[in-house]
């Protein structure tokens, strides 16, 4: 196997810091927020008892959360290299017929929680930066708003032209951030050192027990903010590697967040004064409050962005894996811009804030989870070959610890709560569109009258003329053998014209569930070769849910190096396509009309594949139009 040439480049020390700036941003700004909804906004009075065991719970949930099940045990579930819930769908695709079909499933719904996660968090990680303002002075209250959709605005407005102009900055601004939030907690800390006894995890469990069920759901409902955007360290795997992600966790993120949430229970210990509820911006001194704020308002930004490029890149993996529509761009994609702008920006103007906005961001962390923890004991079990009684003290526990937090955000289902549900709900329902309606479509056209490969070589062999120009025909099968049947618009072409391409290529394009192809990426098959007469072949080209799909580079390259009958100029060729017009089957039923109407709804919103394969800029193209009765 060839190595992966995807692989993370640069010195430890360089990846390391630009980890830290994209991976953590989103839990980096969760001190803004977190504290505020379990002692505010979750019924409990800032006691020194309630402090204290309030402070332990956070330590010992990030502690085995993020360090544990992510940091430890998640980070080695690496799919060639890569991460996230495609590079789990990708190691447990192989077993969907042992099980593992519900699970893909799931991490489709996952998928989908994870663009609600990038619709909320943006939201709420500026919202509660601005809110900084109003502690400064009230009169920025009735600015909150409008001054967090400017913002908004102006961070999707750019993302057009990338983010490699700006990314340098990341790292050293989020570094700034966590260096400024932790010496804001020492100083707490320093002056209410009583504050340390929450590492005593008996004190958290304490705090639990001597409150009721609901009280305890309710802690749970904010406590989950502490590990919000977790989910980044498996997500950005590919990008940065396991060893720089360990270490900006335990060097920088890890101890800086846990002295900012101590400082913030220092400084409920000391009963000082918290304006507006906000015991972030109250700890921070007065003359140092619009710096912060500032500070704050760059980290969210950062975070947002970060979260942002994660969902363009979700959506192409989820295009590459025939989960999802061919939206335009593979990098910047306007449609998942745009709709993740309204989204934000809707949020805001009905919720208003940041703890209104808890409920909604809660469920979307837990439910992701829930997801992860749930296909990685299938991982450990299927792919690592883990004891089965492995798998349930390890996977079974932190699975029930997610599932404690899921099921108590649920309280908070009518108040945001169904945002993020929602939106899963219709990101699952187009991707099991889209995949039956694809799988339907490729039937209905292969079902259709064909000739075999023999009888076209046969064809072309008695041709007594030929066309001149060189011709690539997109087949939705590969054609190995003689016995396979061409593409059924084949069939129409000859019976249209009765005459044949001198060079035929037939072209079959495989997308594998894996990151990226080490392998030869294309196999060619020649079926007639003569100088004088011309060529018939086959070409399959492979691509990996990684990689961009460029079959005119692929083809391209092919002709260059002689191994099919092609000018390496693209604009001597001509590709045929067939544009398949949808009919339902006679025998339909109503169901199966309506997932009909949202696929064909959901085709006009898709490029046609031979532009996302990157013919047609410099090619040819003769469309024909085909009639396939769907069943």
């Amino acid at each position: 196997m060839h190595p992966n040439p995807h692989s993370p480049h640069g010195s430890l020390a360089g990846l390391t810091l630009a980890a830290v700036g994209i991976v953590y941003g989103a839990i980096g700004t969760s001190p803004l927020y977190a504290i505020n909804q379990i002692f505010f906004h979750s019924g409990f009075t800032p006691g020194e008892g309630d402090v204290v065991g309030g402070l332990s719970l956070v330590i010992w949930t990030i502690t085995l959360v993020v360090a544990v099940k992510y940091a430890a045990l998640v980070l080695r579930a690496q799919n060639d290299g890569e991460g996230g819930v495609f590079a789990l769908y990708g190691l447990l695709h192989p077993f969907k017929r042992r099980g593992a079909k519900l699970l893909l499933w799931s991490l489709m719904a996952g998928a989908g929680l994870l663009f609600g996660d990038g619709i909320i968090s943006p939201a709420i990680s500026v919202l509660s930066a601005v809110e900084g303002l109003e502690v400064a002075t009230p009169a920025f209250a009735t600015t909150r708003v409008p001054l967090t959709i400017a913002l908004l605005t102006m961070l999707f407005a750019v993302q057009y032209k990338g983010t490699a102009g700006i990314g340098a900055v990341f790292g050293p601004v989020v570094l700034l951030w966590f260096a400024v939030i932790a010496g804001l907690g020492v100083v707490q800390i320093m002056a209410h050192p009583q504050i340390l006894a929450a590492f005593n995890p008996s004190l958290g469990l304490r705090f639990v027990l001597r409150n009721g069920p609901y009280e305890t759901l309710l802690l749970l409902t904010g406590l989950i903010l502490v590990v919000a955007g977790a989910e980044a360290m498996y997500a950005d795997l590919g990008h940065f590697g396991a060893r720089p992600i360990r270490l900006g966790w335990f060097t920088v993120a890890f101890p800086a967040l846990l002295l900012n949430y101590l400082g913030q229970g220092a400084y409920l210990l000391g009963a000082a004064p918290v304006v507006g509820q906000n015991i972030f911006f109250s700890m921070v001194p007065a003359d140092l409050l619009y710096p912060m704020v500032a500070l704050a308002m760059a980290a969210a930004i950062i975070a947002s962005q970060a979260l942002i490029s994660g969902a363009f890149t979700l959506a192409a993996q989820a295009t590459r894996l025939g989960l999802f529509p061919r939206l335009t761009g593979q990098v910047y994609m306007p449609f998942v811009n745009w709709s993740l702008y309204a989204g934000c920006v809707l949020l805001v103007l009905l919720f208003g804030s940041s703890t209104a906005l808890a409920g909604a961001y809660g469920i979307a962390v837990a439910g992701i989870m829930v997801v992860t923890s749930l296909a990685m004991a299938a991982v450990a079990r299927l792919v690592w070959r883990w004891r089965r009684r492995s798998v349930a003290l390890v996977w079974g526990g932190l699975s029930a610890v997610n599932l404690a937090f899921l099921v108590a955000n649920m309280l908070n289902f009518l108040e945001g709560g169904f945002v993020p549900i929602a939106v899963a709900g219709v990101v699952f329902a187009v991707m099991l569109t889209w995949q039956w309606g694809r799988k339907a479509t490729a039937a209905g056209y292969s079902a259709r009258p064909a000739m075999t490969m023999a009888e076209l070589v046969e064809l072309h062999r008695a041709s007594p003329s030929f066309v001149e120009r060189n011709a690539v025909v997109m087949a939705p099968k590969p054609v190995r053998h003689l016995t396979d049947r061409t593409p059924a618009l084949m069939r129409l072409l000859w019976e249209r014209h009765g005459m044949l391409a001198r060079n035929m290529i037939f072209v079959q394009v495989t997308h594998r569930k894996t990151p990226y192809i080490h392998e030869e990426r294309c196999d060619v098959t020649v079926f007639d070769r003569d100088p004088a007469r011309g060529s018939l072949a086959s070409v399959e080209i492979r691509f990996g849910f990684m990689e961009e799909t460029n079959v005119e580079r692929a083809l391209a390259e092919l002709a260059r190096h002689k191994e099919i009958d092609l000018p390496a100029d693209p604009h001597r060729w001509i590709v045929h396509v067939s544009h398949e017009h949808l009919l339902p089957a006679r025998s339909m039923g109503r169901l199966a009309r309506l997932r009909l109407w949202l696929f064909v709804l959901l085709r006009q919103m898709s490029q046609p594949s031979y532009y996302y394969y990157g013919l047609g800029d410099e090619v040819q193209l003769s469309a024909e139009i085909m009639p396939v009765r769907v069943r």
